[in-house]
């Protein structure tokens, strides 16, 4: 790879909050990760934080989390994740041309489209990670606005990117099922090796009490319909009513009237005593309750990658996830976890791991291998940075995205 020093690369997404989930904090460790390799990648965003702002100022290129980031004011009130922006308009006119390529993060979006719009009219090429919104169900998911949005604007923007970056292959095949001509590449999304904390299951267990005989079960993401933590509880409480024993620990946080409708469920199945809720967690206490924890259960009815499940993985835990999650395949072929299909088959994996501690650490090591080997940042970067050369350089990427998809397939 001839690597272009003088390279400079934008990142345009609606929102790095925390508050927005896992794939808008990965644009972080990928930009950290492609500038550790010598590119100069920079992000532009607004200070959306869900129904608050973060506190950053604004108009200024700083550095956040290591990473050299522009901030614009989003619209006054929260609009969902369409974040209207007008600086982030007047911005992307001002500077856009200060950059060889431009990497969209997010669909239906008014960032994204801006970003399309302008990087077309300079003659800019750019890339478009789409975030799992091309899965059957999120598409049936305000169906009609996105059928107008797609029809107007998304669908052009979309065919009219030099690549799509998928971060699995199921996400791939919904490109393609969507209509879309424009080339795909399949690069997962990378974790951290996080801090050894080596007191971490007594740590945890003392400080919810929960006793050292009880399996600790993990949920830890937005507490959301999407991510089914109702059927989780739901199965958890056929479990009990069985008399297995178990704790359950809900890391997360999401709206209020969802959060007491599952609150509402755990006593009605009797699993107050059983239960502990941790509201959203970050730093060490995430990867405290990550290495605690010894069964981590998503039951997502989608997911284009699933970034936590890579985390649980890196800390050796073994998964349960549903195949919605676009990673499933990777655990399965690893022996990392079960991939479970509606609340019988999750009833039964739960208590499958729950009985078999052996299982559970050779799932586990399978997980931390896995996530070690594939899930690594920056070998991620160095693929992704060949894909940037390739395309700015204006080399064959047919060619070098079919051997590509074929590496991955086999």
């Amino acid at each position: 790879m001839k690597l272009t020093k003088s390279m400079k690369v934008l990142h345009v997404i609606p929102s790095i909050a925390p508050s927005r989930g896992g794939p808008s904090q990965a644009v972080l460790g990928m930009v950290k990760a492609i500038r550790s390799q010598g590119i100069d990648a920079e992000i532009v965003t607004t200070n959306d934080n869900g129904k608050h702002l973060l506190d950053v100022p604004l108009g200024d290129r700083i550095i956040y989390q290591d990473v050299p980031i522009w901030f614009l004011p989003r619209f006054p009130l929260p609009m969902k994740e369409f974040i209207f922006s007008a600086a982030l308009t007047t911005w992307l006119w001002r500077n856009i041309n200060n950059y060889d390529l431009v990497h969209i993060h997010y669909l239906f979006s008014y960032a994204s489209t801006c970003a399309g719009i302008f990087a077309r009219l300079n003659k800019i090429p750019y890339v478009v990670r789409t975030i799992g919104q091309l899965t059957p169900w999120a598409l049936v998911q305000s169906r009609l606005k996105k059928q107008i949005y797609t029809s107007l604007i998304e669908r052009h923007n979309l065919n009219s990117a030099a690549v799509i970056h998928s971060t699995a292959l199921g996400e791939a095949e919904d490109v393609r099922n969507f209509g879309i001509e424009t080339p795909t590449i399949t690069l997962p999304l990378g974790v951290k090796q996080p801090e050894i904390l080596p007191e971490a299951k007594t740590e945890i267990r003392h400080r919810y009490n929960i006793p050292a005989h009880k399996p600790i079960i993990l949920f830890l993401s937005r507490l959301h319909y999407k991510k089914r933590p109702d059927l989780l509880i739901e199965s958890l409480g056929e479990l009990h009513r069985l008399g297995q024993e178990f704790h359950l620990i809900m890391a997360g946080s999401g709206e209020d009237d969802y959060v007491t409708q599952l609150n509402n469920l755990v006593v009605d199945l009797g699993l107050t005593e059983s239960t502990s809720w941790v509201g959203f967690v970050s730093g060490r206490d995430k990867d405290l309750l990550l290495q605690g924890a010894e069964i981590f259960v998503l039951p997502s009815f989608s997911e284009n990658f699933g970034i936590v499940v890579a985390e649980a993985a890196i800390a050796s835990l073994p998964i349960i996830i549903t195949p919605g999650v676009q990673i499933a395949f990777d655990i399965a072929d690893a022996n990392a976890g079960l991939v479970v299909e509606g609340k019988e088959e999750l009833v039964q994996g739960i208590k499958r791991l729950i009985d078999s501690p052996e299982l559970r650490s050779q799932m586990g090591e399978n997980a931390r291998r896995l996530a070690s080997q594939k899930y690594s940042w920056s070998a991620i970067a160095t693929q992704l940075i060949e894909y940037y050369v390739a395309i700015i350089e204006h080399k064959s990427f047919n060619q070098k995205l079919n051997l590509r998809e074929k590496f991955l397939t086999d």
